[in-house]
């Protein structure tokens, strides 16, 4: 942490520098007080701000690449082996649907991460511009450097998420694939099941039955026709 670079006397109205990390401050010539104070107490915020925003980034991205696409990914492929629910369910349509959906929701919510990552970054930039303008006069090449890895740093997070972003519609696209696929296979099922269905004893005895019942209902409309009137 920043804090361990500076030390307070026992009064506590002075600051000593004793580190490394900015040489600047431990140069022999007399620095106006006010603009000193000023100084560190801008280095201070900006390490603040950089551990605060690297700690949270970097738990965020653990925690969504291990509790969410390792559990959603896992569901994902279980739920794309194709079986056939009964034909009174939605069945495996119906859990594709679900699965589009949810892939959807987190489409949406990953790339409200996103600017949330990139406006964090914007802040922070505009944080060291107004340093480097506040204190141009002093040697920031140190500070540079450190501003210059915190930004590749949160450029390497945003290309991670943009990978992930891409992963996610490639699954969405595969399941839409699937869906056409399962509900295909859906329609052919119910075809052969109604094959299967009309080669049963239950279904030729029905058959039978209502031929004969035709075949009897015919004969009595004959008969009644010999008893009807003629015109």
């Amino acid at each position: 942490m920043m804090y361990s670079a500076f030390k307070l006397n026992k009064q506590g109205d002075n600051i000593e520098p004793w580190c490394t990390l900015f040489p600047i401050l431990n140069q022999s010539y007399s620095v106006d007080y006010k603009l000193q104070t000023c100084y560190i107490n801008i280095v201070v915020y900006l390490w603040q701000l950089y551990c605060t925003l690297s700690k949270e980034l970097l738990e965020q991205v653990a925690e969504f690449e291990k509790a969410e696409f390792t559990s959603s990914n896992k569901k994902f492929i279980d739920s794309m082996k194709p079986k056939l629910a009964p034909l009174h369910e939605g069945g495996a349509a119906e859990l594709l649907n679900k699965e589009i959906i949810r892939l959807q929701e987190e489409n949406e919510r990953l790339k409200s991460r996103l600017k949330t990552i990139e406006s964090q970054l914007n802040t922070l930039e505009q944080l060291c511009n107004f340093s480097k303008d506040f204190i141009k006069a002093q040697d920031l090449s140190d500070l540079g450097n450190t501003v210059a890895a915190l930004k590749s740093e949160f450029q390497k997070t945003l290309n991670d998420q943009t990978e992930n972003q891409k992963s996610l519609e490639e699954n969405l696209a595969t399941a839409k694939h699937d869906l056409l696929r399962v509900q295909e296979q859906l329609s052919m099922a119910e075809k052969e099941l109604e094959k299967k269905f009309q080669q049963t004893a239950a279904y030729r005895n029905m058959k039978e039955i209502l031929t004969k019942k035709n075949d009897q209902i015919k004969d009595l409309r004959k008969r009644l026709a010999k008893y009807e009137p003629e015109d």
